[in-house]
This record gives C-alpha cells, sequence and structure tokens, in this order.
C-alpha cells in the first residue's frame, strides 16, 4: 500500500484484533503477513542467533542472566540433512522472526527448539510454528511427542500443554568448577572403551537406548561419534558393557546411559574423571530430577544453575537410567 494513501477505520480496527497478530500498523501503514516456510542451510546460524537472543532476553528477564551463547550449529545441519520437514522459520520483508526444529527417532517427535525473537513475541508466531512442527509428527506416524523447556517458562507451557503435552518431571542443569570437583572425585569405577561407528557398537548402543527410553537412536550417535568436539565411550565392568557416556571438550557430560539402576552412581562418577581428562575448566550435565545422579553431583559440589522440565503426549523412558545432553537433542 502507497504510504500516502490514508487507511479506512474498519481496517484499522480489523488489524487491531486479529487473534493471531499477523499484520503489524505503522503510523499510515502496515506490513504483509508473516510467511512460514522451511528451513535453508545457508540461514541455521542465524536462526541459532535468534534463539540464544531470545534465551538470554527469556532468562535474564527471570534473574538467571544471560545463560546461552552462540555455537556451530551442527545437530541442526545434521537434522535438516536427515529430515528437513523438521526445520521453519518465520519471517517479514526478510527479517526472520522465529524459528522451530524438531526431530523424529521411531515413535519419538521430539521439539528441540521453538523461539521468537524478542519484541515480536505475542503476535501468534509461535502457535504457528508449532502447528508446523506438529504437521513433522503427524507425517513421520510419531506416537509420542516431547520437549525439554525452562520451568519458568509458563506461557510456553500453557501453549504446549493446549497442544497435549503435558509436565512430566523435572531436568536441572548442574555446574561445578574444576578445581572444586578434582577435590573431592576419586578415581572411574569402570573400564571406558572408544565407540566407534561399527556394526556391533551401533547395535549394542540401539539396545541400549531401547531399554532406556524405548527406541533407538542410531543415527545421534553416528552424529555424536563423528563429531572431533566429543568422546563417546562404552562403559563395562569386568564382563559386561552395562551403558555408554558422552562428554564434550568443554566438560559437558551427556548423553548417558545404563542398563541397570544401579550402575548409575558408578556411571556418572566415570563421566566426571572423563570430563576433568579434558581440561576442563568447568564440568556441566543435565541431570534429570529422579536420577541418583543428583546426589552424586550434590555430593561433589556441583550446584543447580537452571531449572527445567520435560514435557510429553505419553509417559516414556526410564529417566532414573538416562541423562540427556541437552534440551535440544535430549
Amino acid at each position: 500500500m502507497d504510504a500516502g494513501i490514508p487507511i479506512r477505520s474498519e481496517a484499522i480496527a480489523r488489524l487491531l484484533v486479529d487473534p493471531q497478530g499477523r499484520y503489524r500498523l505503522g503510523p499510515e501503514s502496515f506490513t504483509m503477513p508473516v510467511a512460514y516456510r522451511p528451513a535453508r542451510a545457508e540461514e541455521i546460524e542465524r536462526a541459532e542467533e535468534l534463539v540464544v537472543r531470545s534465551i538470554n532476553d527469556l532468562t535474564e528477564r527471570h534473574g538467571f542472566g544471560p545463560m546461552a551463547s552462540l555455537r556451530p550449529p551442527q545437530f541442526q545441519l545434521f537434522c535438516l540433512s536427515d529430515d528437513p520437514e523438521g526445520l521453519w522459520v518465520a519471517e517479514d520483508a526478510g527479517q526472520m522472526l522465529g524459528f522451530a526444529f524438531s526431530w523424529v527417532c521411531g515413535d519419538l517427535w521430539f521439539l528441540a527448539e521453538l523461539f521468537v525473537s524478542p519484541g515480536n513475541q505475542g503476535r501468534g508466531i509461535g502457535n504457528e510454528l508449532l502447528k508446523r512442527t506438529l504437521q513433522h509428527a503427524k507425517k513421520t506416524g510419531a506416537a509420542n511427542k516431547a520437549l525439554i523447556t525452562f520451568t519458568f517458562n509458563t506461557v510456553s507451557q500453557g501453549l504446549y500443554i493446549r497442544h497435549g503435552l503435558l509436565p512430566r518431571f523435572p531436568i536441572y542443569f548442574f555446574k561445578v568448577e574444576r578445581e572444586v570437583l578434582m577435590a573431592r572425585l576419586q578415581r572411574s569405577e569402570l573400564r571406558c572403551l572408544p565407540l566407534q561407528t561399527t556394526a556391533s557398537h551401533l547395535q549394542s548402543l540401539a539396545q541400549i537406548d531401547a531399554q532406556t527410553l524405548g527406541l533407538s537412536r542410531e543415527k545421534h550417535h553416528r552424529f555424536l561419534i563423528n563429531n572431533n568436539a566429543m568422546r563417546g565411550v562404552a562403559l563395562h565392568t569386568r564382563h559386561d558393557w552395562i551403558g555408554y557416556a558422552y562428554v564434550s571438550s568443554d566438560g559437558h557430560i551427556g548423553p548417558l546411559a545404563v542398563v541397570q539402576p544401579n550402575a548409575m552412581d558408578a556411571a556418572f562418577r566415570t563421566a566426571l574423571n572423563l570430563a576433568l581428562e579434558s581440561g576442563c575448566s568447568q564440568v556441566s550435565a543435565f541431570l534429570p530430577g529422579m536420577s541418583d545422579a543428583t546426589s552424586i553431583a550434590a555430593e561433589h559440589g556441583m550446584r543447580i544453575t537452571i531449572p527445567m522440565l520435560l514435557m510429553s503426549t505419553c509417559d516414556f523412558g526410564h529417566w532414573h537410567r538416562y541423562l540427556p545432553r541437552n534440551p535440544g537433542f535430549m
């Protein structure tokens, strides 16, 4: 519309009450509706910049300070190549306003990221992005849907509940300084053998995941094992392979899984030792509230820095035997 042509009062009223908030009203003009389309590889880094800004805006408003930092979007690009229907952007006149990212493994659809840029929230953009990612779940026939969100993000929780994803249990982000951990940690109790993308290793990993999560994540193990910033190990007692653990070069632990509940103590202590071997300045992990790892973390000086929440349409997994990597990878 020509900026010099006045807008009729009926049009002004219609724009102001649009329930989706898809039109913006300027002093004498309005913009076109927000466009929603599949994401492209060349814009994933820009999308992650939006995600970091949105997370830090949220955590700062709730008194936690900035929590997110920009990292290479390797997992996002991996998932885009594997299944591009799970990544969407919202834009207006070339400006990215929102980003959504989901992946599917077996019967599980997982919403890894859904963020709207600060200043554009409350316009229905998040709801529209969620609708499109839920179509991803429908097309793949996923029987269960899940995500991990901030405990204090009640607005988003309300949105997810309306779509059938209910709160299940808390997940806490624990962190400790290297010197504090070194003063308290004992030697590893389990043997660690490097993970490889061989048929036998991938089959064993699939069996462990089936016992802990109820699904195979073979493609995600391939991604982690081939990531130079990750160290993946098979956890062994004297005779048996009882689980696996991954530790990144910055000292972050996860995912970690064990086939027996009483093995979590030894497995998490072993992972803490592996993290120290990386030479990191801090060690961190996401720990489900019911896991024995939480008491081990507290024993070793680790402290909760931020609370999160798993939401899903159905209960799944044995989360006292599994530690997620982060809210996007699970």
